[in-house]
């Protein structure tokens, strides 16, 4: 979407992209794109506000306030992902307003500004902004919170990185910038290890933590499901989780302190073999668990099966079989032809 409108030519304008000047008016075209609609719900989020009290504007050195640079970096994360460095650009064909940049000139998003309100963010109370943000977003929306799901992935640099030792900044940790387990496949590169929880409700993010790149997943959960505990105000949620889950530290602290768990056994553990050797010689009772429709007209529906198994994990919790591959009849096909998972559940 473009705003176009004529405005009377008062002197030499400045050359910018969608200005045409004819006789003694200027035709103006400012870009509106989806800013509007991202606008909206920046706004039922209280962003600006929330930005202005915890980095506040109080440095007069400042030409921008530094809500103002922190809401045109989220809108640009939002919708475009450009670098620091062409943030001003990337602002320019905008009509200022839907950035939040009335009477401020897009050229002054120069990557040193950027950067040092970054740094300023950085140094914030950056927890109860998040805090405060979630719970908004959580209550505004109505977000079911009865369901978390939480994966890891690595965020991989090119470089030396020699300053980012985990040195603590104005009090507070920095993480280390390691070689670690790499999931981009590059043991070449140092990483960061970045863990994210998110709502089944929507997959709306509602956690985050930034570990050292050598950090190993399976030692994440516990401060993890203890920053949800706190956050949603109570530990009953049903915990969802990869095979790093799958330990008994992790899953006890979880099952002693009211908490609830699913998560994937990996097939090297013995309640797997067992399970394979044991339905050799067993008819097991498969329960169908989930049914999809297919993607494709004319096929039969996706469907899960599951089975409990007969002993419980070496924790003591509840192991279930699946899915299981139902053929491809009438009655469905299963998600994983071939396959299985092991589930442990509490």
């Amino acid at each position: 979407m473009v705003l176009k409108y004529i405005g009377v030519k008062y002197g030499q304008a400045r050359s910018r992209r969608g200005r045409a000047v004819t006789g003694e008016f200027e035709l103006h075209s400012e870009l509106l794109g989806a800013m509007p609609l991202v606008n909206h719900f920046l706004e039922r989020l209280n962003l600006h506000e929330l930005l202005e009290r915890h980095v506040p504007h109080d440095d007069r050195r400042l030409k921008v306030a530094p809500a103002v640079v922190l809401g045109v970096v989220v809108r640009n994360l939002v919708l475009h992902r450009e670098p620091v460095y062409a943030l001003g650009e990337w602002a320019d064909p905008f009509c200022p307003s839907v950035l939040g940049l009335d009477g401020v000139d897009p050229g002054v998003l120069n990557v040193d500004r950027v950067g040092r309100t970054l740094l300023r963010l950085f140094d914030a109370d950056r927890a109860s902004l998040m805090t405060e943000l979630v719970l908004g977003a959580v209550e505004k929306f109505s977000i079911d919170c009865t369901q978390l799901h939480n994966d890891s992935t690595s965020i991989t640099f090119s470089g030396a990185y020699r300053s980012a030792t985990g040195a603590p900044r104005g009090g507070k940790a920095t993480p280390t910038i390691a070689f670690g387990h790499n999931k981009d496949h590059r043991a070449d590169l140092k990483q960061l290890v970045w863990i994210l929880t998110v709502s089944a409700d929507g997959a709306v993010p509602l956690a985050y933590r930034v570990e050292a790149g050598n950090t190993n997943d399976d030692t994440t959960h516990v401060a993890t499901w203890d920053a949800l505990v706190a956050l949603v105000g109570r530990s009953d949620f049903l915990y969802v989780a990869d095979t790093k889950l799958a330990n008994r530290e992790a899953m006890d602290h979880i099952a002693t302190r009211g908490g609830r768990f699913v998560t994937v056994l990996p097939r090297t553990r013995k309640e797997d073999g067992f399970f394979r050797q044991w339905i050799q010689d067993n008819l097991p009772t498969w329960s169908e668990a989930a049914r999809r429709p297919s993607r494709r007209a004319g096929e039969p529906d996706n469907v899960w099966r599951t089975t409990p198994s007969p002993i419980p994990s070496a924790e003591g919790y509840r192991v279930t079989f699946g899915p299981h591959p139902a053929g491809g009849g009438p009655s469905g096909r299963s998600g994983n032809p071939g396959g299985g998972s092991t589930l442990a559940l509490a």
